[in-house]
C-alpha cells in the first residue's frame, strides 16, 4: 500500500496538492481528512469525490503531517488501499444511543470481514465515547482494535463535525472498518503525566460529575495541589489550567491510568464535569504539569512498538490530545519528530478533544492529554 501526505491552507491549495501527488499514477482510493471546522468541508469532498476516493473526515483543534503544526488547515493522509479491504459508515446518535450505534456498525462490518478493525471519530461534546467503544467491544470482542480521536473545533467548544463523502454531522460516528486478515493495524495510547500525592478516593460522583474526593470538593482539592490561588469564576484561565495541567488520574487494576481532566466547573458546589466517567468509589491520584519527560515517554512507546509489534508500516496516524499543545506549546513539535522518524512513513494527526485506544496493557479506553498512535500495514 503507497501513501502519500498533503496539506493545505485553502481548498485550491488542497486541489493542487492532490493533482501534484497523482502525476506519477499514484491512485489513491482512501483520504484521513483533519481539517479546520473554518474549512468548507463540503467542497473539500466534492473535490475527493471526483476522484472516486473515500473520506474519513474529522474536524480538529489543530493539524499537522510532519513536525510542524497547523491552524485553520486541512491535511489529508491518501492511501491506495485496496477498496475490498476498507468500509466506511457514518450513523448519528441524536438519542444519545451511542452504544447501539456503534454495535450496529460493528454487525455491519462484521458481514463484510470475518475479522474487523476500526479507526473512529466522533462529534459532539456530550458523546460518552466510552460507550461507543462497549458498543464495538459488544460485537466484535473484547480484543477488537478500535483507534481514534473525538473530532473538535478549534477551542470553540460549540459544534464538532465528523464527515465522509457526502454525509457529516454533529452528533455522530464515523468509522473506517479495515479487513485485519488484509490490513495491519497497531496502536499505543501513551500519556506521560506523572503522579503526585497519594491515593485518594472519589466520594461522590455522577457519570462524568465529580463532587467530591476524600469527601472534599473536588475543585478545592486540585487547587490545593496545584497551588492555584485565584480559585474564583473571574479566574477566566482556570479551566484550561486545570484541564492541561492538573487532570485527574484515574487507576485502573489492569494497564496504565487514564486522564480525567476537569472541563467544566459548578460553582455552586465547587465539582466539576471530567471528560469521561469517573465511578463514584473509584481511586484517582492528581496530576503535576508535564516536562519534557512526557513527550520522551510517548516517543518510547511507539519506538517499543515498533520493535516488537510493527517493525514496518505504510502509514502512521496520530491522535494528540488538544490539551497537549497547550501544555507543551511550540515544543510540541520535538513529539511529532520522534514519532514520524519511528517508521519514517507518511503521516497525518489530528490534535482531538478525547483519544480512543488500548491503554498500555490494559483495555479499550478514553483517554484524554494523550497521543495516540496509530500505524498501518497492507498485508
Amino acid at each position: 500500500m503507497k501513501a502519500k501526505s498533503i496539506k493545505g491552507i485553502s481548498t485550491e491549495e488542497i486541489k493542487t496538492a492532490l493533482a501534484e501527488s497523482m502525476a506519477d499514477g499514484f491512485m489513491p482510493t482512501l483520504a484521513i481528512v483533519f481539517l479546520s471546522v473554518n474549512q468548507d468541508r463540503k467542497v473539500i469532498a466534492e473535490l475527493l469525490d471526483v476522484h472516486s476516493i473515500a473520506i474519513f473526515g474529522a474536524t480538529t483543534c489543530g493539524e499537522f503531517i510532519d513536525e510542524v503544526t497547523e491552524k485553520d488547515s486541512v491535511v489529508m493522509l491518501l492511501l491506495d488501499m485496496n477498496r475490498d479491504h476498507f468500509q466506511i459508515y457514518l450513523e448519528e446518535f441524536p438519542e444519545k444511543n451511542y452504544r447501539e450505534t456503534a454495535s450496529g456498525i460493528a454487525e455491519k462490518a462484521k458481514v463484510k470481514f470475518s475479522k474487523p478493525a476500526f479507526l473512529i471519530s466522533g462529534s459532539h461534546m456530550e458523546t460518552d465515547a466510552e460507550q461507543l467503544l462497549f458498543g464495538f467491544e459488544d460485537v466484535a470482542g473484547k480484543e477488537v482494535n478500535v483507534y481514534g480521536g473525538m473530532a473538535s473545533d478549534d477551542y470553540t467548544f460549540t459544534e464538532q463535525f465528523v464527515f465522509t463523502n457526502g454525509m457529516e454531522s454533529k452528533q455522530g460516528i464515523v468509522a473506517l472498518a479495515l479487513d485485519e486478515n488484509k490490513i495491519l493495524i497497531k496502536g499505543r495510547a501513551t500519556c506521560g503525566w506523572k503522579a503526585v500525592g497519594t491515593e485518594k478516593t472519589v466520594t461522590k460522583s455522577e457519570g462524568n460529575h465529580v463532587f467530591t474526593v476524600d469527601d472534599i470538593p473536588v475543585l478545592d482539592l486540585t487547587a490545593k495541589y496545584g497551588g492555584i490561588e485565584n480559585v474564583s469564576p473571574d479566574n477566566t484561565g482556570l479551566v484550561f489550567e486545570i484541564a492541561a495541567n492538573l487532570p485527574l488520574q484515574l487507576q485502573r487494576e489492569k494497564g496504565d491510568p487514564v486522564m480525567r481532566p476537569g472541563l467544566v466547573i459548578d460553582w455552586s458546589d465547587r465539582s466539576f464535569h471530567c471528560s469521561g466517567s469517573v465511578p463514584q468509589g473509584s481511586k484517582i491520584r492528581f496530576s503535576i504539569p508535564p516536562d519534557f519527560d512526557v513527550m520522551e515517554k510517548v516517543i518510547k512507546s511507539a519506538t517499543e512498538m515498533q520493535e516488537n509489534e510493527m517493525p514496518d508500516a505504510d502509514a502512521l496516524i496520530l491522535f494528540s490530545c488538544a490539551g497537549r499543545i497547550l501544555a507543551f506549546g511550540p515544543m510540541m513539535n520535538m513529539e511529532i519528530e520522534g514519532l514520524k522518524n519511528v517508521w519514517k512513513v507518511p503521516m497525518a494527526g489530528m490534535f482531538s478533544n478525547a483519544e480512543l485506544a488500548r491503554a498500555t496493557g490494559g483495555n479499550l479506553e478514553m483517554h484524554n492529554l494523550t497521543t495516540c498512535c496509530v500505524a498501518l500495514k497492507e498485508k
